[in-house]
């Protein structure tokens, strides 16, 4: 079971930890006390549905296609490799701050939509959930285990950020924690990698 479990877990968290501009969403909302729950599970939910997608589709599609499974895994770990190195990158140069409290209040409906726009607009959410992830699974004993793992890690995730905010705000607006994190990033990613190239 934790063969699949936990390395779905680890790659989506390193996914979603990355700074970026739903994170940051998040993370406001948090610190102002807005919508918390709403904001929260409409991101989780969002992403249960195309990591759902992603391993229920590219699992049907590699068993169809048996050598797309190999150039997928090979391909998944230069992308991790380059994506990790990414934030090696960054750990190295710092200067990363999210300053989320300037803002003025918004309604719920205002709240979701753009919210909303942040998730499905974004490219790079479909790279990671649909194309990566759902690569990725296929690699692993149990698919569904993998998705499961990978969903829970979004839940935590934007739950935690959401509510723990308040806390973070503090620390995240330090350069050097966000240099810290994106080093933990690069490792999960790299360490993701090379037991694809393993396998």
């Amino acid at each position: 079971m934790t063969t699949s479990l936990i390395p779905g877990f680890l790659l989506s968290l390193s996914l979603i930890l990355a700074i970026g501009a739903q994170n940051a969403f998040v993370l406001r909302q948090g610190v102002r006390r807005e919508h918390v729950f709403w904001v929260c599970l409409t991101c989780a939910a969002s992403d249960a549905l195309l990591i759902s997608a992603g391993v229920a589709g590219f699992g049907t599609l590699a068993e169809a296609v048996p050598w797309l499974e190999t150039v997928m895994r090979y391909g998944g770990a230069a992308f991790l490799l380059v994506y990790g190195t990414q934030n090696a990158l960054s750990a190295w140069r710092g200067g990363a701050v999210m300053d989320p409290a300037g803002a003025p209040a918004r309604s719920l409906h205002k709240t979701l939509l753009t919210l909303l726009a942040l998730t499905w607009l974004n490219p790079h959410v479909y790279l990671d959930t649909l194309v990566l992830i759902g690569s990725i699974s296929a690699q692993y004993p149990d698919r569904l285990l993998f998705g499961i793992g990978a969903v829970t890690a979004s839940f935590v995730f934007f739950f935690a950020l959401g509510y723990g905010a308040r806390l973070l705000q503090p620390v995240f607006a330090r350069p050097v924690s966000w240099r810290i994190l994106d080093g933990i990033i690069a490792l999960i990613m790299w360490a993701i990698a090379a037991s694809l190239i393993v396998h």
